[in-house]
């Protein structure tokens, strides 16, 4: 009698999937046939994710991880491996944006904002890599082009994820030895719900900017003006997931759009500064 078994499917782990890039690269990456654990911080949130699910014809298996709850994390990871047996990619796509200034906030207001873009990010990665060395896995972590070019009004955002780019740029080739591939993935302007998503009272915050309130409201303007008129798709920025997901060999740092790609190279080829600091310096002018 002769026996035979089936290739078990390929298990992704995707945080902060109830919106955005994350409800759209879950969503791509059941159609190409991945095993996908849809993660978010509140399940009660997970209708539009649901719904999504259900209208692409794909099932997910949706699961609770707060990414700064070390806790939450592991028992998330140590439930995929009892559950599927494997875990053979990770994408950190978790986190919250921030609108603020040093002399205008706390430094436990950075703390926060660290906590959730940059350590949460580490939280999953640690708990996740032990796995991902098992199947020769991938790290893959959507990171931002804040993560290459420093933003007016958005210092501690932009360190959370510059921190996250050095990091993993670091970590490449060491988990690289190991059989594990890292790459970051650097949206621009993307229509979710991210910029909602700041909780700001704008104009009661640009009243309370005091000597900062002029800069702030160009600040502004300029940019719900790039988000009105030149955002990104989610779905098209979870194709540069995808791309990190499947590729034979993915890139470390891939750019999810052209504007994207024009935007960080201004920073890549800028030795001395002085391109990236004249182009934003525009913004609060």
């Amino acid at each position: 009698m002769s026996t035979s078994s089936a290739t078990p499917a390929r298990t992704v782990l995707i945080t902060g999937t109830s919106s955005g890039i994350g409800l759209a690269a879950a969503i791509a990456a059941a159609r190409a046939g991945w095993r996908v654990v849809a993660t978010l911080r509140d399940t009660s949130r997970a209708d539009a994710l649901r719904k999504a699910a259900v209208e692409a014809g794909v099932e997910l298996d949706i699961r609770q991880l707060d990414v700064v709850d070390e806790a939450s994390v592991i028992a998330a990871v140590e439930g995929v491996i009892a559950d599927h047996g494997r875990l053979d990619a990770v994408v950190n796509n978790a986190g919250a944006g921030h609108v603020g200034t040093l002399e205008l906030e706390s430094v436990a207001d950075v703390r926060e904002v660290m906590e959730v873009n940059f350590f949460g990010v580490l939280n999953v990665s640690k708990a996740a890599m032990p796995h991902l060395r098992a199947t020769g896995g991938r790290l893959i972590t959507v990171t931002s082009v804040g993560g290459v070019v420093g933003q007016p009004f958005n210092e501690a955002y932009c360190a959370a994820k510059f921190a996250v780019e050095g990091y993993m740029e670091s970590l490449a080739p060491v988990a690289g030895a190991v059989g594990v591939s890292v790459s970051v993935v650097e949206p621009g302007a993307v229509a979710t719900e991210f910029v909602n998503n700041i909780g700001l009272d704008l104009e009661a915050r640009i009243a309370a900017a005091g000597p900062y309130s002029g800069a702030l409201r160009h600040y502004v303007e300029r940019t719900v003006g790039q988000f009105l008129n030149g955002a990104q798709t989610p779905a098209g920025a979870a194709e540069s997931v995808m791309e990190a997901l499947t590729a034979d060999r993915p890139a470390f740092r891939i750019q999810t759009s052209q504007w994207a790609r024009d935007f960080t190279g201004t920073k890549l080829a800028d030795q001395d500064g002085s391109a990236v600091v004249g182009m934003t310096g525009a913004w609060v002018a």
